[in-house]
Order: C-alpha cells, then sequence, then structure tokens
C-alpha cells in the first residue's frame, strides 16, 4: 500500500509542471522581455524531448529498471524546474526546457507500463485523475504565491522542491521497485517466441499495432484541441466573452478529473474495452451536441461530456498494453504509444487551430467528431486483428 501510494504522488508530481508554463507565461514572458508567442518554442522543446525520451524508455528500463529510471527522471524535472526559477534570460529558459522534457517522457512511459502490468484498472484510472490533480494545483500553487507577492520564480522553485523531495522518497523505495521488477520464472509462449525480437520497431510488427497506435494519436489530439481551443470556440461561436469562456473551459478540465475517477470504480465491473467504447460514444455525443444549433447552455454542458467522455479512454488503453503487445515487448510500446500521444499533442492541436482561424470555428466540432468516430473504429479494428491472433478463447480477457 505504501509503495502505491508512492506511485500516486508520483502521478501528481507529472501534473504539476505540466500546466505551469501556460498559466504563469503572461507574467514570465514581461520580466523576460521575450514576445507572448515565445511560449510555443519552449513547449514544442519540452514535446520533442518528451517523445525522444518516450522512445528510448524501454532501452534504459531494460538495464536499469523502472525505479532507477523513475527516479533519475524525476530529479531532471526537479532540476529544470529549478533552472527555470533562476532563469535570467529566454535561452537559459529553453535550455532548461530539454531536461523537463526529457525527463517527463521517461518516466510517463516507465510508470504506466509498471502499472499496467503489476495493477488492476481502476489504478490506472485513479492515478491518471491524481495526474489531473496535479495539473491543477500546478497554477493554484502558482496564482496563490503571485498574489502574496511572491514572483513565478517562487512558483517554479516551490513545485522543483516538491520534485526534489519526491526524489528522496523514490531513493528509499528502490528495494520495494527491485522486488517488483524481479525475473519471473513464468514465460508465456507469446515471450519465449519473440525473445529474439525485442526492441522498439518489434512493437509496431504486433498485428493490429497500427490500430492502437492511431488510436493514442487520435485521442490525444482531441484532448489537447479542446484544451488548446476550447476557450477560443466559446468567444468566436458562441459569443462569450474571453474571461467568462476561460471560467467555462475549466468545466472541460472537471470532467476529465472527476470522471477518470468515477472510471476507476466502473473498471471494477467493466473491461478496458468496454470503458473505452463507452467513454468513446459519450465523447461523440458531446461533439453532436456542440455542433446543433441549441442555446449556449447546450455547448457548455457538452464540454462536461466530452471531458467525462474521454477521462476512462487513455488511461483504459495504456492498460491494455500488455495484452496487446505482450510482456517481452509491453515497455517498448508504451514508449511508442506515448510518442504517438505526444506527436498527435504538438502538432495536430495547433494544426487544427490554423483550420479553424482561417476558415471558422464552427468547423471544430465536426473535426474533433470525426476524430472521436476513427478513435472508436481503431479499436474495434485492434480487436479485431487480436482476436484473429490470440483465438477466441484468450479474447474472453478484453470482453469479459
Amino acid at each position: 500500500m505504501i509503495f502505491l501510494i508512492l506511485i500516486y504522488l508520483a502521478f501528481i508530481s507529472l501534473g504539476l509542471p505540466d500546466s505551469l508554463l501556460g498559466s504563469s507565461w503572461p507574467i514570465m514572458n514581461t520580466d523576460l522581455g521575450v514576445p507572448i508567442g515565445n511560449a510555443g518554442i519552449a513547449s514544442i522543446i519540452i514535446s520533442i524531448g518528451t517523445i525522444i525520451s518516450s522512445l528510448l524508455s524501454y532501452k534504459l528500463i531494460r538495464i536499469i529498471g523502472t525505479g532507477k529510471v523513475t527516479i533519475i527522471s524525476v530529479a531532471m524535472t526537479a532540476a529544470a524546474l529549478l533552472g527555470f526559477s533562476f532563469s535570467p534570460s529566454f535561452i537559459w529558459l529553453l535550455a532548461c526546457a530539454i531536461p523537463l522534457g526529457l525527463g517527463a517522457g521517461a518516466v510517463d512511459a516507465g510508470l504506466n507500463r509498471f502499472v499496467a502490468e503489476h495493477y488492476e484498472a481502476k489504478h490506472m484510472n485513479w492515478l491518471h485523475g491524481f495526474w489531473g490533480v496535479g495539473a491543477m494545483l500546478g497554477p493554484i500553487l502558482m496564482s496563490t504565491l503571485v498574489l502574496w507577492g511572491n514572483t513565478w520564480r517562487s512558483g517554479y522553485f516551490t513545485i522543483s522542491m516538491v520534485q526534489f523531495s519526491l526524489v528522496i522518497l523514490l531513493l528509499f523505495s528502490l528495494p520495494m521497485w527491485r522486488k517488483f521488477e524481479s525475473p519471473s520464472t513464468k514465460q508465456t509462449e507469446e515471450d519465449l517466441q519473440t525473445k529474439d525480437k525485442p526492441g522498439l520497431l518489434a512493437s509496431l510488427k504486433t498485428r493490429g499495432a497500427v490500430f492502437g497506435m492511431f488510436s493514442f494519436f487520435l485521442v490525444s489530439s482531441t484532448e489537447a484541441s479542446m484544451m488548446l481551443w476550447g476557450s477560443s470556440y466559446l468567444v468566436k461561436n458562441e459569443s462569450i466573452s474571453p474571461e467568462s469562456a476561460a471560467g467555462w473551459v475549466s468545466l472541460f478540465f472537471l470532467g476529465i478529473t472527476a470522471g477518470r475517477m468515477l472510471s476507476g470504480f466502473i473498471s471494477i465491473k467493466l473491461s478496458n474495452e468496454a470503458l473505452i467504447r463507452l467513454g468513446a460514444i459519450l465523447m461523440i455525443f458531446g461533439f453532436f451536441i456542440m455542433l446543433l444549433p441549441l442555446p449556449t447552455i447546450f455547448t457548455i454542458i457538452s464540454f462536461i461530456i466530452v471531458g467525462t467522455g474521454l477521462a476512462p479512454i487513455y488511461p483504459s488503453m495504456l492498460h491494455q498494453t500488455p495484452i496487446y503487445f505482450g510482456q517481452h515487448n509491453a515497455q517498448a510500446a508504451m514508449g511508442m504509444q506515448m510518442a504517438f500521444a505526444y506527436t498527435g499533442t504538438t502538432l495536430v492541436a495547433p494544426l487544427f487551430g490554423q483550420l479553424f482561424a482561417h476558415v471558422s470555428f464552427s468547423l471544430m466540432p465536426y473535426v474533433l467528431l470525426t476524430c472521436g468516430v476513427g478513435l472508436l473504429a481503431c479499436r474495434e479494428m485492434l480487436i479485431r486483428a487480436y482476436k484473429k491472433k490470440a483465438g477466441v478463447h484468450k479474447s474472453a480477457s478484453l470482453e469479459s
């Protein structure tokens, strides 16, 4: 139980810095003397680092183990945030963005694979719910410190100290990591067959892998687009004031966080794929409400519905990784899935924004509805491919 609590704390720490840059940038850019649009440069560097470390995580974990990779990654994140707090210039900030991205990707892929293999689906949902708690606490802490007369630097410094404290706790937990990761004498037939074929590309050779990877690309593109352009949609399409729109969009985050907590309980009765299917249908329903010519209150309600629908999809897909790819290739597949997810977040959401800005924001629900339908289709194709590979007798783990 103590070990599981430590993993929960690690997920909160993962969320803390994720929303910090966006919430504090209006203050930071003035202090650093750079245009407000420069936040995009830092965000891209962080995302590229995250993608690279996600792809390399399987090699690092095979060499030194999940525990040590987690400790090193959190330490890198803590050092990067400390560097942010002392940044004398924007160039220095960009340099600190590199270890921030590298640390985030490795620990994310490593912890997700570890939880998928050793814990039940409910914990995966709750853990990602606690990531949402961290993502909400970061801006709250920053705002509180600034209101008390401190600078944005004190916010980054405080959160870096929280991360360093977690590093110390993780160091004491190393024996527990070794106990979980001791080599098992039991190997599945699939693992024995793939023993000589480990590696990043091996996960792509698994039957149906393309549908699984594209699922992560689509769900992350959809979630990031809602986070990035939801407020603009309310302003442009619903004629809501920017100040009010920012508040209403918070309901989307509330839907995700509360939905993941609720999904943890539902996962006790429903399988991962059933949760994914239910979430995708709910998300599609939310986008369908958005595109109808209804009063604004229905659009606001649709934001909650979409957030709640998205809630179980990502963690449930992660928890299915060892089932579809086997224990032997689970970490490589997890890293590849993370890379596809971060690629969707980094590239697709900004591209969608350009489309909406140059054509019309009224396209947003249509485009994201298409992504939702595509996600549902990919999961059905993945299930079909798995059943062909494993046989009907093994497919019971998906639907029961």
